[in-house]
């Protein structure tokens, strides 16, 4: 009779242990994949902001016919190269990166981006337009040799009206970047959609090195408010990822991330994600062409949570 408890008892405990094994495992699991999907998300959101960027400098280099302004070229893009055609309808700026890595980068790009914008249209005026179509734009990051491929069209819209270039005379100016499917692939050869929606807020002065740029989500779903992207990540598995504390990139930081917080919400889990960080996790000053670090806090069905911090 001993013996049959004790049997029962190491059968129980046997149990007991595989599910706390298991459990655990998958625990890691979810947190590994949260983990590389924050980064690919920050990946991602950082480089579409770079090409509006790039964007707003070619647009407003192109003339009066375009800008509606008469002032002359404002600066240049150091990795590639731009083509103009404003006799044609709609009017295009393609620019052509050509994998040059320029100074105090923390990338290289290759590949083409097209921006398209109707005759007629003058980007100054509120509510101007243009179409941002990708060509198999692959962006490496130097740290690590990261790389995602993003082909597809976005819209890109001047919400206010106003030049940045004249920022320094405005109280502000907004620009609005949604896309209703851009293609991602990643360099583990998997390929999803991302959907975008976000709003960009320019305000200082960049003649005194502190133009800020102000980042919020636009889409809402149900009760999730504040949506930047969502899709499927790498995984395979849907997302949202809402801007809960605006992100912030200042000009007197080389234009990085300095600031901000979202939420990453997929089927199973949640995760916050703070940026701006210092390799303990804490909020830190511009580190120059340090490393950034974000802290990501994941929470599972159950309320257990994990914390992992990775550099950006």
């Amino acid at each position: 009779m001993k013996k049959t408890a004790l049997l029962h008892y190491l059968f129980a405990f046997t149990l007991l242990i595989s599910f706390a094994a298991c459990k655990k495992q998958a625990d890691k699991k979810d947190n590994d994949e949260m983990s590389v999907h924050s980064d690919d998300q920050s990946q991602f959101s950082s480089e579409i902001d770079g090409i509006a960027n790039d964007a707003d400098l070619t647009i407003e280099s192109s003339g009066s016919g375009v800008t509606g302004r008469f002032e002359g070229i404002q600066g240049t893009i150091c990795d590639a190269s731009v083509t103009l055609d404003l006799a044609a309808n709609p009017r295009t700026i393609t620019i052509t990166y050509d994998g040059t890595v320029c100074p105090g980068a923390f990338h290289k790009r290759q590949g083409v981006v097209v921006i398209s914008m109707a005759q007629g249209v003058l980007w100054k005026d509120a509510g101007a337009a243009v179409t941002v179509t990708f060509q198999n734009l692959k962006i490496t990051r130097l740290r690590d040799n990261k790389s995602i491929t993003i082909n597809g069209a976005q819209t890109y819209t001047n919400v206010s009206g106003g030049l940045l270039v004249n920022l320094p005379n405005l109280n502000s100016i907004t620009h609005a970047i949604t896309s209703s499917g851009l293609s991602v692939t990643f360099d583990n050869n998997t390929q999803r959609t991302w959907q975008v929606a976000k709003q960009r807020v320019f305000t200082g002065n960049y003649l005194t090195n502190s133009a800020v740029v102000t980042t919020t989500g636009t889409h809402t779903d149900g009760n999730n408010t504040g949506i930047a992207e969502w899709g499927t990540n790498r995984f395979g598995g849907s997302f949202a990822t809402a801007i809960t504390e605006p992100l912030v990139i200042r000009q007197d930081c080389n234009f990085r991330l300095t600031s901000g917080r979202v939420k990453h919400t997929t089927s199973l889990v949640t995760a916050t994600v703070t940026f701006g960080l210092n390799a303990n996790g804490e909020p830190t000053t511009c580190p120059g062409l340090g490393t950034y670090y974000f802290k990501v806090i994941w929470t599972g069905p159950n309320g257990n949570s994990i914390t992992v911090i990775r550099p950006y």
